[in-house]
């Protein structure tokens, strides 16, 4: 028998630590892992201590740059990303929200936005959000943003520049995001990704466009006005193949640190992330059934 859906306010309890400045904890959409025990923890894995969402908030209020990985069809972890940006906000003024789902030629149009008072009713056709994105998860972020100013900044590359990516890879500069270990792990990422349906002679391609995004948006960090809040998917987000690699690569200065919202189940251990935050799980998928048809 599941157990019940916890309120904001019994998990806040559960979890021990939240105290009334912080925003009320969503509750569980996803249906899948209710019942687990490592539902709604978070993992210091440095420490491997179980922190509650306040010290969550302490310890990042303070750090330049916050990556946050996401599985993108989880309700959960959109709900917590928003949680989180209000806690942050509530601490410190927010300097900017980079997202993934952002390309830069929609960057005026975020613009344009920004400097208004009030937001269209049809904000998805203003912002000419691209369908691959689901709006109704997405949107309470992009809203809120908006409308507390905090400035919000596309971080993925534009179309044409992923076919060019694509057409003609360019090599990256960089040991750590160029070590044998980490393009093999994240070749394997991309036949796994695209169901093993792939030829092979199209793998390195298609690597060539993942480290480009993750470049630019390590590129995009660099510039964005601190702290700095990434939304991105997990693997972007992660210290051993993602984002931080290219950080490095760049010569980052000061602090960033990973979150990776994990389903109940999921390992995400030190190499992977700086915490893990424990979400309710989706029910599982056959991603691949229509590329099979």
């Amino acid at each position: 028998m599941r157990a019940p859906l916890l309120s904001g306010l019994v998990l806040c309890l559960v979890l021990a630590g939240c105290q009334a400045n912080l925003p009320p904890l969503p509750a569980w959409q996803s249906s899948e892992g209710r019942d687990s025990e490592q539902l709604g923890q978070i993992h210091d894995l440095a420490s491997g201590q179980v922190i509650s969402p306040e010290q969550l908030v302490r310890q990042l209020a303070g750090v330049p740059r916050v990556l946050v990985g996401e599985k993108h069809d989880n309700p959960d972890h959109h709900a917590l990303q928003l949680w989180l940006m209000r806690a942050l906000q509530a601490e410190r003024p927010q300097g900017s929200l980079l997202l993934e789902m952002l390309q830069p030629e929609q960057q005026p149009q975020v613009d344009a936005l920004q400097a208004q008072a009030q937001l269209p009713e049809d904000l998805p056709k203003a912002l000419a959000w691209q369908e691959g994105w689901d709006w109704q998860l997405y949107g309470p972020i992009v809203r809120e943003a908006l409308a507390t100013h905090i400035p919000l900044l596309a971080a993925n590359l534009s179309l044409s520049e992923m076919r060019q990516a694509y057409r003609q890879p360019t090599p990256l500069s960089g040991a750590q995001s160029n070590a044998p270990a980490v393009k093999a792990a994240l070749l394997e990422q991309v036949r796994a990704g695209h169901c093993n349906l792939l030829p092979e002679s199209q793998l390195p391609a298609m690597l060539a466009v993942q480290q480009q995004r993750d470049r630019r948006i390590a590129e995009r960090l660099l510039a964005a006005p601190q702290p700095a809040l990434l939304f991105a998917g997990a693997y972007h987000a992660r210290k051993d193949l993602g984002v931080p690699l290219h950080l490095a690569d760049l010569g980052a200065k000061g602090q960033s640190k990973v979150l990776v919202l994990a389903e109940v189940g999921e390992q995400v251990g030190p190499s992977m992330a700086d915490y893990v935050w424990y979400t309710a799980a989706t029910p599982e998928q056959d991603y691949c059934a229509q590329l099979r048809r």
